[in-house]
């Protein structure tokens, strides 16, 4: 079987590839920037020299249904919790573009620990709208935040200097190693009334708190990405002070202290750029493991390798072309708006459709992949010794995700139409 590793390809020669739509990243924004000393492809290269030993630990990891804290351990010294932190408070601050790779890289070991990596990692973007004395206190000693999805039963309070939150939150992914939660909720006013803005529409926010402040419930046994560890959390009548809170999931640009164009990128749109990447290691990995198999199993009641058969050889043909291509968008996609960011200070539509498409696009037609290798596998591929059950479990689960609901090409088709968009997934 081939190394886990992502193969090198011109998207990682840092050339920019065409894509139709979308408008090509400069050659200055394509390329890694360096800072502080390490570059961008230096925590790709890192995630990849620790591939092997993430796959070696994803069966105790899926047993644990949490990383161990040996991994944990490597992925902290290796800085890849810590890519899109900002510069400022000791960060990678990466273009989502060299951040999308490093993660896929780490999913083709394993789809847990990237989901971990990506999750917390998009989290502590919101130390971009917390003052810096504040921020370096939150991520200081490898600390990381972790948060489960916006809950309508829940509530912020405000009281005097801050907000008495309570609430129930799940698929807090990464919770496991962390030491900080999130809650995002919407504003109660003191006489109980919902505070709304000048548009009359609700007002949320996201209110960070100590772990140790959170009642955990071990509830996450699921079919995929079982190390991930995503629990639900819940907090009653608990005082966050203003400080520790903001506008919901750091959204005012108004509201920010760090202004780079990484900070330009909604969370929602981190997040489906990441599990994209992420889908598209597990199929990397799906595919190679499959290839390999290919070229030394005769099926049952045949002669020939399966190598040898020309459905065999379309199939790999056809994945092949779907991961490049696959890939290619994304990666161009996430380059043109960080230079959009970059240029204007605020991504424009089309560029922000282009992203979603490609997110989206990327994560079906990793499914798709993983699909043709396992049942291409045959019965090899039910084997928890062989490579392909768990992967296509992780996919199937990947892709179950809110991100990648097929509702979302619905808001794309609205984009063409000339109709209105939603606001929070474009």
């Amino acid at each position: 079987m081939r190394s886990p590793n992502i193969p090198a390809s011109p998207l990682d020669a840092g050339r920019s590839v065409n894509v139709p739509g979308v408008t090509r990243a400069s050659s200055s924004t394509a390329k890694s920037r360096p800072h502080d000393g390490v570059a961008a492809d230096d925590y790709i290269a890192r995630a990849r020299a620790l591939a092997p030993a993430i796959a070696a630990a994803a069966p105790q990891i899926e047993a644990g249904r949490e990383l161990t804290p040996e991994v944990v351990a490597a992925l902290h010294e290796a800085g890849l919790f810590r890519m899109l932190l900002p510069r400022s408070l000791g960060g990678g601050e990466l273009a989502p573009d060299a951040f999308v790779r490093a993660v896929e890289a780490i999913a083709a070991a394993d789809a847990s620990t990237a989901w971990c990596v990506a999750q917390t990692s998009i989290c502590s973007t919101l130390a971009a709208s917390l003052r810096p004395d504040v921020a370096q206190k939150l991520f200081a000693d490898r600390s990381l935040l972790a948060w489960g999805p916006f809950s309508p039963k829940a509530k912020a309070v405000a009281c005097a200097g801050g907000y008495r939150v309570s609430g129930a939150w799940a698929f807090a992914s990464g919770s496991r190693h962390a030491a900080w939660l999130a809650a995002h909720c919407p504003v109660i006013e003191a006489d109980g009334r919902p505070r709304t803005n000048a548009d009359g529409v609700p007002v949320e926010i996201t209110a960070i708190f100590p772990k140790a402040s959170a009642t955990i419930t071990d509830n996450w046994h699921v079919v995929g990405l079982k190390g991930t560890g995503s629990d639900s959390y819940s907090v009653g009548d608990l005082f966050v002070p203003d400080a520790m809170t903001m506008n919901a999931y750091g959204r005012d640009s108004e509201g920010k202290y760090e202004h780079g164009p990484l900070y330009r990128f909604t969370v929602f749109q981190l997040f489906a750029a990441s599990f994209g990447g992420i889908a598209l290691g597990i199929a990397r990995s799906a595919l190679d493991s499959f290839t390999e198999l290919a070229k030394s199993k005769v099926p049952t009641g045949g002669k020939a390798l399966l190598r040898d058969n020309a459905v065999i050889q379309s199939q790999i043909g056809m994945a092949e072309t779907q991961l490049a291509s696959a890939r290619v968008f994304l990666i161009e996609a996430l380059r043109a708006m960080h230079a959009e960011a970059a240029q204007s200070g605020t991504p424009g539509v089309e560029a922000r459709v282009m992203l979603r498409m490609a997110s989206s696009n990327a994560t079906y037609q990793a499914r798709s992949v993983v699909d043709t290798a396992y049942h291409a596998a045959g019965a090899s591929a039910i084997f928890e010794s062989n490579p392909f059950e768990r992967r296509f479990r992780d996919i199937h689960t990947v892709s179950q995700q809110v991100q990648a609901h097929f509702s979302l090409f619905e808001s794309i088709g609205q984009h063409f139409l000339g109709l209105p968009l939603h606001p929070k997934f474009i």
